[in-house]
């Protein structure tokens, strides 16, 4: 399929727009990397003052391997931040670790979108990983049933991907209402955390218009293949 004409077409924009997002992520990520935040706190004293401040005590922040591997696991109910945050004391760090939180009060606050998001999961990763294998091979056998099976199998990875929009946009959303509110940033910080969030939703904008688009284009088959 990767050498379709039409497949490629497609998915240009989109691959070209992942690319741009995770460049433009990985470069303000570095920029304010590079700046100290008032406060000097680092990444893990910030989320430490966000989850505590909300009754959190019970929710470890815990240091992990690599560089923007920044997660909150619901499963463990356990925060989790990348070295360069954890420990920095950066302008960065600082909107990150408050955007981790930000899931974590999520979670304890029971917010939908997130609710849904983890009841797809499983669903998500079979689709993912076998929709677009039983796509092509219904093609190949002439399967039409198989091959629509294999569509809507991917489609809940598509579904995930949408869900996942308002999930890291609220959590965004909540971090900057606690830096604000706790007095932790000043106007100029504020408008800095902001591009670095900003910054990160648009990989997650990214891949929600890669899998629609590659949805459309195993509909596009599918449906052509029973036309046929």
């Amino acid at each position: 399929m990767i050498f379709d004409p039409i497949y490629l077409i497609m998915m240009a924009p989109t691959i070209i727009l992942m690319l741009w997002a995770q460049r433009r992520v990985k470069s303000t990520f570095q920029k304010y990397s590079q700046v100290p935040n008032q406060q000097r706190m680092s990444g893990a004293e910030v989320a430490r003052v966000i989850l505590d401040s909300h009754g959190l005590h019970d929710v470890p922040v815990e240091p992990v391997a690599g560089e923007l591997t920044d997660h909150y696991d619901p499963r463990v109910r356990a925060l989790r931040l990348s070295q360069p945050v954890y420990n920095s004391r950066s302008v960065a760090a600082l909107g990150i670790a408050a955007h981790e939180s930000g899931h974590a009060l999520q979670h304890a606050q029971a917010y939908f979108p997130l609710q849904v998001r983890g009841a797809l999961v499983p669903v998500a990763s079979i689709g993912s990983n076998l929709g677009w294998i039983m796509v092509l091979a219904g093609l190949v056998i002439g399967l039409t049933q198989l091959a629509w099976l294999g569509v809507i199998l991917f489609a809940a990875g598509t579904v995930f991907a949408l869900i996942t929009l308002p999930v890291e946009f609220n959590a965004s959303s909540r971090a900057l209402a606690e830096l604000s509110n706790m007095g932790i940033v000043d106007s100029t910080e504020m408008a800095q955390n902001k591009t670095v969030l900003n910054a990160a939703a648009w990989t997650y904008i990214a891949g929600f218009a890669a899998a629609a688009m590659q949805l459309l284009y195993y509909i596009m088959l599918v449906s052509g293949m029973r036309r046929d």
